[in-house]
């Protein structure tokens, strides 16, 4: 019973972040296609009031994993280690880049950054979840694979179906939030989105009998619950399909593509995972064969049931909050230049606390934030190192090589972050 609630945890949790963080995953992706530089900034703004929240369930289902399925969470994570990396590190420069596209004056190359990195985060995301379809090699609980062993083709069609989902929910969620110019590109471009991805998530269902983890449909009831499954997510797609172009500017119809999608990515795992259960991980590593002590199941199966709450309260929050439509059609057309976004009703604002700024002494305020640089480049390095200690010392083709690699690009993103914020504009003088 533990064993079978835990893994209902890990799969809220999975849920809850395909669902939240993939329509801004899928708003990062869009700007790219999006050439008015207001739009992109009304889009990375309206990215940047939920998206750290979003990104919370990413650790949720890390810790619901790694705590719960131990064996799983071990195997897992070196057989999919560089697309993990690519994932972590776009997460990484789309978070700074939200935050350095928000100050002023604007930045455009920050905004491409955030473009780009929301492309390989969303790729990366089902890349990864590709690999899990080839044959994992463990030897006496230990990982025996190499650092490509996992990759095929299957796994650049899992990527790509990702990446169509996660455009088509951005722009039904821009649609859901925006108006005039900006509403009628994202009904136009989200129909094609989600056509592009309806077809992509067919040939992926008709091709994964191919890998090294097929559909398990022997048994009557489990076909009928994926059938079933896979209807609804039909529905959803058609509905979305349907109501993308309306031209129709009211809450209700404007939120049907983003209900629509919603619905069908949410009914597509759950078939999959119906289909899946109770392997997590192929040939056949199960969910109880991967399970961790009873004890530490009870134990941390708390603590998630406490955060989970909490976390769900403070996403509900923020999308309460900033409520309502983003006009994006501001006078003169020209994007905001301020520090932060500020959602009031149905407008898109930015400010800037003017007292904030003359709260401290300008030295004191220098020397703060050189030292906060430096206890968090401490910090990630130390925190490098121990997550190398705990899953990186598998025999690997190479290990050493992308160990040096790994550490050189993660001193380079932390220099580089570090001279960037300190030759922007500050309050200081």
């Amino acid at each position: 019973m533990t064993t079978t609630l835990w893994a209902a945890t890990v799969l809220v949790c999975l849920l809850m972040y395909v669902v939240l963080d993939g329509y801004d995953l899928g708003i990062g992706v869009a700007t790219l296609f999006e050439r008015d530089p207001v739009h992109r900034r009304h889009m990375l703004e309206s990215v940047a009031v939920g998206w750290d929240g979003n990104e919370t369930w990413l650790i949720l289902l890390g810790v619901a994993l790694w705590a719960g399925f131990p064996l799983a969470f071990g195997t897992i994570l070196p057989h999919a280690y560089l697309p993990m990396i690519v994932v972590l590190f776009s997460l990484i420069v789309r978070g700074v880049s939200v935050e350095m596209a928000s100050q002023a004056p604007p930045a455009p190359r920050w905004t491409t950054a955030f473009s780009v990195a929301s492309l390989l985060a969303a790729f990366g995301q089902g890349f990864a979840l590709g690999t899990l379809t080839s044959a994992v090699h463990v030897r006496g609980n230990v990982y025996t694979g190499s650092a490509f062993g996992a990759f095929s083709w299957f796994c650049v069609l899992s990527g790509l179906t990702v990446t169509a989902a996660y455009t088509a929910l951005g722009y039904a969620y821009t649609k859901h939030k925006s108006s005039g110019r900006l509403r009628e590109s994202a009904a136009r471009r989200g129909a094609a989105a989600t056509a592009v991805g309806g077809v992509l998530l067919v040939v992926l269902l008709f091709t994964v009998d191919a890998t090294a983890a097929p559909l398990d449909l022997d048994s009557p009831g489990r076909a009928f619950a994926f059938a079933g499954l896979l209807l609804f997510a039909a529905g959803g797609g058609a509905t979305s399909l349907v109501t993308f172009p309306a031209r129709r500017q009211f809450r209700a119809a404007d939120s049907l593509p983003l209900g629509g999608l919603v619905i069908a990515t949410v009914s597509v795992f759950l078939a999959l995972a119906v289909a899946r259960y109770p392997v997590l991980v192929p040939p056949g590593l199960s969910v109880d064969s991967a399970a961790g002590p009873h004890a530490t199941m009870v134990f941390i199966l708390v603590g998630i049931g406490l955060n989970m709450p909490l976390v769900l309260a403070y996403n509900v929050f923020a999308h309460r909050a900033f409520a309502g439509k983003f006009h994006t059609e501001l006078p003169g057309d020209e994007p905001p230049a301020a520090h932060g976004p500020l959602v009031t009703g149905a407008t898109l604002m930015t400010t800037r606390d003017p007292g904030h700024a003359a709260s401290l002494p300008a030295p004191l305020r220098v020397v703060l934030r050189l030292l906060a640089a430096v206890v968090w480049t401490v910090l990630g390095l130390l925190a490098y190192f121990v997550c190398q200690g705990m899953f990186g010392g598998y025999r690997q083709i190479h290990s050493q090589l992308l160990t040096t690699l790994g550490m050189i690009a993660i001193a380079l993103t932390g220099g580089i972050a570090w001279i960037v914020d300190e030759r922007r504009p500050h309050d200081d003088a």
